[in-house]
């Protein structure tokens, strides 16, 4: 008896499934369910983003500047702008900057004024021996009217002795005699100083000649020196301005 029940539940375990129980009518095809439609995207909406959408508060998102194309052929030349006015002033003269405080230095005093001594009618040879010895006692002497002082000797001798002293020197190097008769009265006199010293030389800067009389000494008391006087003659001396006019200098004496 155990035997036939195990047969029976081996037979029953590989036997196939039973048939449905709805019969089957000949010549009807079985229906099928109709395939759904894709639904087309509208090309409206933009597609949804991956990431849902949170109600929690975040920063905005910056905005981005949206910059148009511009195609390589119909770029536009750049406007040349006109170029701005400039205002030249007049040039002006650049004044002298101000001294400063520690560069400031006292007034110089004002310099003793000169004794005016008159040549009219001197000898030349006295007149600068005697001026000569006053500018080495440290006196200022200016000499006015220098073309009329007076020469003595013969007229030829004179004018010759004047021309080999103009012709001495060369053109470049010199030595050059002065023309004019202010000059030529100054440089008598530093022939009778120790030019050459420091002493003549100070001396003989502090002398000073005009030819004539100029507008700042004319209210100064002028002087004149008694020892150059020339002893009277029938014959009357060669003046320093006639010897300057037959040397060849410039201007009415």
């Amino acid at each position: 008896m155990p035997e036939n029940s195990t047969t029976t539940t081996t037979t029953t375990a590989s036997s196939p499934p039973p048939a449905s129980s709805t019969p089957k009518t000949a010549g009807t095809p079985p229906k099928s369910a109709p395939a759904a439609k894709p639904k087309p995207a509208s090309p409206s909406t933009p597609a949804s983003p991956s990431t849902s959408t949170s109600t929690s508060t975040s920063a905005p998102a910056k905005p981005t500047p949206t910059t148009t194309p511009v195609s390589k052929g119909t770029a536009k030349p750049a406007e040349k702008k006109p170029a701005a006015k400039v205002e030249t002033k007049p040039s002006e003269k650049k004044s002298a900057p101000a001294p400063r405080k520690w560069e400031k230095k006292a007034p110089a005093p004002a310099g003793p004024l000169p004794k005016v001594v008159d040549a009219s009618g001197l000898v030349l040879g006295r007149a600068a021996s005697l001026i000569a010895k006053r500018l080495l006692q440290g006196e200022h002497i200016a000499v006015v009217n220098t073309e009329r002082a007076v020469v003595l000797g013969g007229y030829a001798s004179l004018l010759e002795e004047y021309r080999l002293a103009v012709a001495r020197g060369s053109v470049r190097k010199g030595p050059h005699y002065p023309r004019r008769p202010d000059r030529m009265f100054r440089r008598t006199v530093r022939g009778m100083l120790p030019f050459r010293h420091t002493k003549g030389h100070e001396a003989w800067a502090r002398l000073i000649t005009y030819v004539g009389i100029p507008p700042e000494l004319e209210k100064l008391p002028r002087e004149t020196l008694e020892g150059a006087r020339p002893r009277p003659s029938l014959r009357a001396p060669m003046t320093l301005g006639e010897i300057s006019r037959r040397m060849g200098g410039a201007g009415p004496w």
